[in-house]
């Protein structure tokens, strides 16, 4: 097969099961601000978001100052969770061959996380996964999801038309940025999002493991998309 395949991967909830951690430290930031801790359907529906805007969503009567401490808060519970010992965050089942399956098969692989920097590297502490990614993309770039933005840089960065890329994630914001960018875009129910959010969202597929996912990133073609 011809042509440039572009696979871009959303990383909490897609490739890493973050769900407990990022829960269990979402409530510890609300505690150590003052504030009512969310309930973790609350919570997961806001991950992938800007930080500032997802604080926002699960306090939204707080005052600004509140937002900036609960924010910082957060941050911090962060950079005490990772230094830990045991502190982890698996990969998924079927992860890992996927991105070897896409790099042995030629695919440019690009990341779009609402994971800053700091982040991402505590991420490639744990997992020598760096060596996949052709670009990445974060939240220390500029407008956060669902804002086309950083699908739109990873096509740039590495020449990729719209019908030659793909957005995989779990959350409805990764679907709606990859439908803004004009990408195809693949839904996966082991995160933050259900497969009906996912599909109402505008999933073109929604996948329940790594398997079927793997098949079917394998069977694309760029030539047969509009």
């Amino acid at each position: 097969m011809s042509g440039l395949r572009l696979a871009i991967w959303d990383v909490d909830g897609t490739l890493v099961d973050s769900r407990e951690t990022i829960h269990n430290i979402m409530v510890e930031a609300f505690d150590l601000s003052g504030l009512t801790p969310p309930e973790y359907d609350a919570t997961r529906r806001i991950v992938g978001l800007s930080l500032h805007e997802a604080c926002a969503q699960l306090a939204p009567d707080a005052s600004a100052d509140d937002i900036e401490k609960l924010v910082t808060d957060y941050r911090n519970s962060w950079l005490r969770a990772r230094s830990q010992p045991g502190f982890s965050q698996p990969l998924y089942d079927g992860a890992l061959e996927t991105l070897e399956a896409l790099r042995d098969e030629g695919w440019l692989i690009a990341m779009a996380t609402g994971k800053t920097r700091r982040g991402i590297a505590s991420l490639f502490e744990l997992h020598k996964l760096e060596h996949f990614f052709d670009t990445i993309w974060c939240a220390d770039d500029g407008p956060g999801k669902p804002n086309p933005y950083m699908v739109e840089q990873a096509m740039g960065a590495l020449g990729a038309a719209p019908h030659e890329s793909l957005m995989i994630g779990d959350a409805i914001h990764d679907i709606s940025m990859g439908r803004a960018a004009g990408v195809y875009t693949h839904g996966v129910s082991w995160g933050f999002g259900t497969a009906h959010e996912l599909k109402e969202a505008g999933a073109h597929e929604v996948h329940h493991d790594f398997s079927t996912l793997r098949n079917s990133l394998m069977d694309f073609d760029p030539k047969a998309r509009p």
